[in-house]
């Protein structure tokens, strides 16, 4: 295999963890705002958008563990890096859920300015902040995963959870 197709892989096998959780948690959140706001109405375009949205936070993830002060507390209990990091992914997930509500005013409106206004005296602030706090704890708890991950290493976690898998064939026959 060469090198640009093991890098694709391993960045891919990076990415796809994280692609799965924001997607299967924006879903949830996007069914939640439905039933708030409009009853049973989630449609193809609005599976779309959390598609796009869970890829977008997905890579997100992979370039937020890059910067170097990701892991900022490695001396300190979990507890530290679970909390630091919660707080830069909801302020990740603060900015995109803000975005997408904007781009829905956008679309009626003649600039991002006026869509911002309209946005900012239309939106249901209780609505806004419930879905915020269920994106904090669904991100904490992506973060406390995630950091377990990390220390004890993927295979025990996987062992853990899921069982031992099972010995890997060589091919030879048993006997």
């Amino acid at each position: 295999m060469s090198k640009l197709t093991s890098t694709i892989k391993h960045e891919f096998m990076e990415m796809l963890p994280p692609t799965l959780y924001f997607f299967v948690i924006l879903h949830i959140v996007t069914i939640m705002r439905a039933l708030i706001t409009r009853g049973y109405d989630v449609t193809l375009p609005t599976t779309v958008s959390v598609t796009i949205a869970a890829l977008i936070l997905g890579k997100s993830v992979l370039i937020a563990n890059m910067l170097p002060f990701i892991n900022h507390f490695p001396q300190k209990p979990l507890i530290w890096n679970i909390g630091w990091k919660t707080v830069i992914y909801t302020v990740v997930a603060l900015i995109v859920h803000y975005l997408e509500r904007l781009y829905e005013y956008w679309k009626e409106a003649p600039s991002v300015a006026a869509a911002n206004r309209m946005l900012l005296a239309d939106i249901n602030w209780p609505h806004f902040w419930a879905i915020q706090i269920l994106l904090v704890t669904l991100i904490a708890i992506y973060c406390l995963v995630a950091e377990l991950v990390r220390v004890i290493g993927r295979d025990k976690f996987m062992a853990m959870f899921f069982g031992s898998a099972p010995p890997k064939s060589t091919g030879q026959p048993a006997g």
